[in-house]
């Protein structure tokens, strides 16, 4: 239940960088945002990704255009804004501080379990 639980926060920790980035690459429609997730392991409900996609609009990191649909009704297309690739860039940088910091950390428990093997 422990592990679960650190699972469980671990990947909400970076469900919004990983949001931001696919983002940052070009105006995406929200199960597109979902496919990108899917693909990259890190599964996301509509139900989840709805409520923090406002919350990152609201914050300004954000915005969103309306474009019409051939299939259906309008679609809301989210792309990221100026402040939004400001706090991108910051938490690249705070990323890779954090792999280094977990590859350092594991770094002679791996060797020796990759050793046993």
């Amino acid at each position: 239940m422990i592990a679960e639980n650190t699972q469980i926060q671990m990947r909400k920790g970076i469900l919004e960088y990983c949001i931001l980035s696919i983002i940052s690459r070009g105006e995406i429609y929200a199960s597109d945002i979902i496919s990108e997730l899917k693909k990259a392991q890190l599964l996301v409900v509509e139900g989840t990704l709805y409520p923090l996609l406002t919350r990152l609009k609201n914050n300004g990191l954000l915005s969103y255009i309306w474009k019409e649909s051939t299939s259906g009704p309008p679609r809301k297309y989210y792309e990221i804004t100026a402040e939004g690739m400001q706090v991108l860039e910051r938490l690249d940088v705070t990323w890779k501080e954090l792999v280094f910091a977990v590859e350092t950390s594991l770094a002679d428990r791996i060797n020796t379990i990759d050793k046993s093997i």
